[in-house]
Parts: C-alpha cells; sequence; structure tokens
C-alpha cells in the first residue's frame, strides 16, 4: 500500500545501518538484510488487507452494503442507545376555541438490543431477518417509567444484479418488510407505559451503492418506505378519539465513506436524512386532520476495530442534524459468528 511504503524503506535502512562496518562492505550480507528486514514488515498469514477490512466495515455500519455467499449464515448483534429530549406545546380545541395550553418537557432514553441473521440464498442474493428487543425509560410532566418489550420484527432480502468487479460500483437491490408486534403508539394509555414499536405495517424498497478506492470505499443509499393505516383504534387524545391513522410514505437517503487507516483499523463517516410526508389522521366525532411533514437527519461517525482476520468491532457516535431527529445515538456492532 501506497502510505506504507515510507516505513517500509525507513525500516530496511535502519536494519542495513545496524549491520557491522564489515557486513556493510559485503555484497551478499546486504540483500539477504535487507530481505529479512521486508519479511518482518510482510503481511502474517490470514492478516488480510485493507479491502476486505473495508468490506467487513460497510457490512458492519450498514448491512445493505455487502452479501454474504451462498449456503453461509452470519448472526450479528447491534447495541444501540439514543437519547431524545424535546419541549412540547400541548394543546386541544373544542368548539373553536383553545381548552388546554401547556408547554411539556420530554426526555426519552432508549436501548435496542437487535439480534440479526442473514442467509446466502445465492451467491448475489441475501436473506435476513432482524428481531429487535427494546428498553425505554420516558420522563415527562405526566408519568415517567421504564418499558420493555419486543419491537418490530422486519424480513428483508438484497439482490446484487451485476457481478462485483474491483475497479466498478457494486449495486445493490434491497427490500424490507416491517410487522407491527413492538407497542403500538396508538394504543397507549397515558401513563401506561412506552411505544416500543411503529404501530404499522411497512414495506421498504431501495438502491445502494458502493465503490473500494483502496484505502478508502464510497457508498451511498436511496430508499421509500410506504405503510399500511393504523385501523380501528380507539385512543384518547384530549377531548377527542382516535380511530384511524395513515402514516406518510418516507424518501430517505445517505452516503458517506469508510477510511483503512491501517489493516486493523477503519474509519466511517456517514450522513442519512428521511422525509416524510404527513399522517393522516381520524377521530371518532368525525373530525379528520394531518400532521406536517418531517425531516429527519444524522451524522454518524465510526470507528471498526479487526479482532481477528474474520471479525471486525465497530463502533459509532450519531448527532441529530433536525428537531425530528434523535439528540444523540451511539452503537456497537458485534458478530457472533467468530
Amino acid at each position: 500500500m501506497i502510505f506504507r511504503t515510507l516505513p517500509i524503506a525507513a525500516a530496511i535502512a535502519a536494519a542495513l545501518l545496524a549491520l557491522p562496518s564489515s557486513a556493510q562492505q559485503t555484497t551478499p550480507s546486504a540483500p539477504a538484510s535487507a530481505d529479512a528486514a521486508r519479511d518482518a514488515l510482510a503481511k502474517k498469514e490470514g492478516e488480510g488487507d485493507q479491502s476486505a477490512l473495508l468490506k467487513q466495515t460497510l457490512t458492519a455500519v450498514d448491512k445493505q452494503y455487502s452479501l454474504i455467499r451462498r449456503n453461509q449464515l452470519a448472526v450479528t448483534y447491534d447495541l444501540t442507545y439514543s437519547y431524545v429530549g424535546e419541549e412540547r406545546i400541548v394543546t386541544d380545541l373544542a368548539n373553536g376555541s383553545t381548552t388546554l395550553f401547556n408547554i411539556e418537557n420530554t426526555s426519552s432514553h432508549s436501548i435496542t438490543n437487535t439480534f440479526s441473521a442473514d442467509y446466502g440464498v445465492l451467491d448475489n442474493l441475501t436473506g435476513n431477518v432482524t428481531l429487535p428487543l427494546i428498553s425505554r425509560y420516558s420522563d415527562n410532566n405526566l408519568s415517567n417509567g421504564v418499558s420493555n418489550s419486543l419491537g418490530d420484527l422486519s424480513f428483508g432480502a438484497r439482490w446484487q444484479p451485476f457481478e462485483a468487479h474491483r475497479d466498478t460500483p457494486n449495486l445493490t437491490v434491497t427490500s424490507n418488510v416491517r410487522l407491527p408486534t413492538g407497542r403500538s403508539p396508538f394504543k397507549i394509555i397515558a401513563g401506561s407505559g412506552e411505544a416500543t414499536g411503529s404501530g404499522v405495517g411497512a414495506f421498504s424498497a431501495g438502491l445502494n451503492v458502493n465503490k473500494i478506492v483502496d484505502p478508502v470505499a464510497l457508498f451511498g443509499s436511496l430508499n421509500f418506505t410506504a405503510s399500511l393505516p393504523a385501523k380501528n383504534l380507539w385512543q384518547v387524545n384530549g377531548t377527542r378519539v382516535l380511530t384511524r391513522v395513515q402514516p406518510g410514505n418516507t424518501i430517505g437517503f445517505g452516503m458517506g465513506f469508510a477510511y483503512a487507516l491501517s489493516y486493523g483499523i477503519s474509519t466511517t463517516i456517514s450522513f442519512q436524512e428521511a422525509i416524510s410526508a404527513g399522517s393522516k389522521l381520524r377521530f371518532a366525532d368525525g373530525l379528520e386532520a394531518k400532521t406536517h411533514m418531517q425531516t429527519s437527519s444524522i451524522l454518524n461517525m465510526g470507528l471498526g476495530y479487526r479482532i481477528s482476520p474474520k471479525t471486525t468491532v465497530n463502533l459509532s457516535v450519531g448527532i441529530g442534524l433536525t428537531p425530528d431527529s434523535p439528540n444523540m445515538t451511539v452503537g456497537m456492532n458485534i458478530p457472533l459468528n467468530f
């Protein structure tokens, strides 16, 4: 690699300078010492290279960017902490006048344990199942407490339509189905706990591209999500009862790069944004309303550490850039198939 050329040359020069003066003047000895220095600095068997490290880092940071071979199984564990703090103005209207006006301070701490399994159906087709376990603590003016529950279970697939080549971008088509297995936010009674799911089923489709230009990997993504409506609800909201919610469609995109500092250390920086159309609400008294469009974006910074030729552990920190984003996220990704 280019960045290792100068250290290798310096080490060879140091090895030659360390020889006795007679040895420096003997023609056969100098090449032998140079070869010994090269052997000492060469990669050990199984150490791999930067390209392999970058591929593992891409897989761990966002599993959409890399596929596994046919009949192989990969299991990973993700631990994520996120914090959201905000001040909300709570209002309610009746007969055209304001009946409730309150400034509510809310803080939420969430810990998500995610177990995911990838199976290589074909060399260019990978199936995926994700199981999240969520613990959430919320503190507001009305209540506080901890909720522990299963999150939304999801099933996905990644397909690579073209054979990957080192000098060309790799293209991956993704799809995902989310099931509303977590605690729905539309069925939570005030003071009874926190939601751990979206409350609706959804389907997502996306397109991802990545290209490794050793020692840098560039990647980007574009996706679209459509959600099913939440029906037959009976949730009290102020003086009204919510009976139906139709979430708006979401368009998301992201970009970033990973950089291999050495054969064992890599760093990543990425940006992700999601723009969601307003949701349509229906109440028991016939009133219909629509929420405003939401924009969530986050800047992620990560560090990958290669603990073995086949295992890379990734740490990441995310910073929310808009009011609709988490204030902060901290994550760790560990492969379980050592």
